[in-house]
């Protein structure tokens, strides 16, 4: 379904030229002359992709894309230019632009960036804010026989029947989120939903309005009343993930929902009463944010009743095996192909990496390895070159890259956005290194 399409640019007649072929696709388009008026619209239309010159009467495209980034992160940006040029788009993309586009020689490429763009949106926010009836996950779903992931499974098991708060830490990727579910799924309110947010997604204005909800009427834009997540998870579990990244002044009206299960929704004038149990998770070191002011104290003791460390896959190395086998079963059985196996040199390797990104950077390599993979075994070549032994093969680093690049081009169909993802490289990146290497 086409979303939402903010158009700023200068140039009167380009962008009603744009906006009808846009609309022509069953996007809604707001228009913008100027930066001053676009921040007007960002806040009363909400949309999902901004389109932006990146010459503006009143400031820069390529430095708006970092205002945006940082105040509305899950809108993607793509920039136009008259004149393109390298620079521009590699700091664009840097600070977090979709895309950067020369006018008039990709008009063509438009169209199908705003859908591939949309798709980003909504995949944001579906991360960032999932409403489940159960737990997605229990305890039977998290891999792993380590003493050190047994010992967390054993405490989460422990208190998933009480209602008291639990604060879940760990780095990027140990499974926070299997965990804060599974704890769900086996407490008594797993016939509530269990409402999940990710606070570092939102910034602050936009999270307490996904948090606690408005009135009709609250600000520009309100049309009607909003239930808040909270409001929404009463009776069952709100799980607050990255919650060291909330802003302090809203970690004051948590703290009021935690100690008195009452709030106020923007714009209203009596308080909301709810019964919910609270799972916070984060990767901040919390003591740390207390001492330097960041964290507010009495919200750290109020969360901090019941913690579960989660070990990095680093300190549960043995598990890897088992880790790497269940990937690879859910990606075969995902492109409909034989089971694959792991050759003894390339298991080795995996269980020689510093795995900074956890299970998830796990999940990822195994993901382009089946991709990569000829036969029906995974050997060292088809793993990322940061995790490969360089000095086991004959090929040039250039050539294996340029056909590390072709056979993920050809997996994707030719969609580079997706192909930078999975290869883990930037959008300007990609294009840089096919140009390098005259892939078409």
């Amino acid at each position: 379904m086409p979303g939402n399409i903010l158009l700023i640019d200068d140039e009167e007649q380009l962008r009603k030229l744009l906006s009808r072929i846009i609309s022509l696709e069953g996007f809604t388009v707001e228009q913008a002359g100027t930066l001053k008026s676009a921040w007007s619209l960002l806040a009363q239309k909400e949309p999902d992709i901004v389109l932006c010159d990146v010459k503006l009467p009143d400031g820069d495209g390529v430095r708006f894309v970092k205002e945006l980034k940082e105040k509305y992160p899950l809108v993607e940006i793509i920039l136009l230019t008259a004149f393109g040029n390298i620079p521009d788009g590699v700091q664009s993309i840097k600070n977090g632009a979709f895309d950067y586009i020369t006018k008039g020689n990709d008009n063509d490429r438009i169209v199908p960036l705003l859908y591939q763009a949309l798709d980003k949106a909504n995949a944001q926010k579906r991360s960032a804010i999932k409403i489940k009836e159960k737990g997605a996950y229990t305890f039977n779903d998290i891999i792993g026989h380590s003493t050190r992931l047994q010992q967390a499974i054993q405490l989460a098991q422990k208190i998933a029947p009480a209602s008291t708060n639990v604060l879940l830490l760990g780095e990027t990727g140990t499974g926070k989120e299997v965990f804060a579910n599974a704890i769900h799924a086996h407490s008594k309110r797993n016939d509530k939903a269990i409402v999940a947010i990710n606070c570092s997604a939102f910034a602050k204005d936009l999270l307490e309005g996904e948090l606690f909800g408005h009135k009709a009427g609250a600000y520009t834009g309100a049309a009607k009343d909003k239930k808040g997540l909270i409001e929404l998870a009463d009776g069952g579990t709100l799980f607050l993930d990255e919650i060291g990244e909330m802003n302090i002044d809203l970690q004051a009206k948590l703290l009021r929902v935690i100690e008195n299960g009452e709030f106020i929704k923007l714009g209203d004038v009596k308080t909301t009463k709810v019964n919910v149990r609270i799972i916070a998770a984060t990767n901040r070191d919390l003591v740390k944010a207390v001492a330097d002011g960041s964290f507010r104290e009495d919200l750290y003791y109020r969360l901090n009743v019941f913690t579960i460390s989660l070990p990095a896959l680093r300190d549960h190395a043995e598990d890897i095996p088992v880790l790497a086998n269940h990937f690879l079963a859910y990606y075969a059985a995902k492109e409909n192909r034989p089971m694959l196996h792991l050759h003894i040199d390339a298991l080795q390797l995996l269980q020689q990496h510093a795995w900074k990104g956890n299970i998830r950077e796990l999940r990822n390599v195994l993901e382009r390895a089946t991709i990569m993979a000829d036969s029906d075994t995974i050997h060292p070549e088809h793993l990322p070159f940061e995790i490969q032994d360089k000095g086991s093969t004959n090929l040039s680093l250039a050539s294996v890259e340029k056909d590390h690049i072709q056979k993920v081009l050809h997996y994707t169909k030719g969609n580079k956005t997706k192909t930078a993802v999975l290869l883990g490289i930037g959008l300007t990146t990609l294009y840089r290194k096919m140009e390098e290497y005259k892939i078409e």
